[in-house]
């Protein structure tokens, strides 16, 4: 079966969660106020694509292909984004709800967060360099073993991480983010 094609076109309103999208390749394209809810898009590509106002709860990612999309708006709670194709990878998040959701793994150099809620997020062994966390919560969220080599915390908050289990040259902080690095030593900062 041949996959199907669809270039520049806008999807609004379709609820994925009762009819699965069409496998194919998505170069250019709008999803507005789509929702991808428990969806399988698996084997799909979305190439320079917009997502606005869209729902990706728990969406079945397995070797979907994300390259140079943007979501803005959307909800994505528990999301598995280590299960996509890891060729090529790149995305970025503007005003999203991230919670639960996983990076697990992934390169994603220079990706960037804006005013997104990333509550009890796993970055775990994921390589992060040059990215910005743009007014972020951050809190629960899990980095070990992590590249944070020249990352921005400088506005995100409620981040608490091991900087001798990460790799943090030239990351940028606060000063009000800084106990969030020296939690492990339980001590009092005033």
């Amino acid at each position: 079966m041949a996959l199907q094609l669809f270039d520049e076109e806008e999807f609004l309103n379709i609820d994925y969660s009762a009819t699965k999208p069409a496998i194919g390749e998505y170069d250019t394209c709008i999803f507005k106020a789509c929702d991808f809810t428990n969806a399988d898009i698996s084997g799909t590509a979305f190439i320079d694509c917009v997502f606005e106002q869209c729902l990706f709860s728990n969406t079945n990612l397995i070797d979907t292909m994300f390259q140079s999309c943007h979501f803005n708006g959307s909800k994505l709670l528990g999301t598995d984004f280590s299960k996509c194709r890891a060729f090529l990878l790149s995305f970025n998040f503007s005003d999203c709800q991230l919670d639960l959701s996983s990076f697990h793994r992934l390169e994603l150099k220079k990706i960037l967060f804006r005013n997104c809620s990333l509550k009890e997020v796993d970055f775990e062994e994921t390589v992060l360099t040059g990215a910005l966390f743009e007014n972020c919560d951050l809190e629960g969220a899990i980095f070990v073993k992590t590249n944070l080599e020249n990352v921005d915390f400088t506005t995100a908050n409620n981040y608490s991480f091991d900087p001798e289990m990460n790799s943090i040259r030239k990351a940028h902080f606060s000063l009000q983010g800084l106990p969030g690095l020296l939690q492990k030593y339980d001590i009092i900062i005033n």
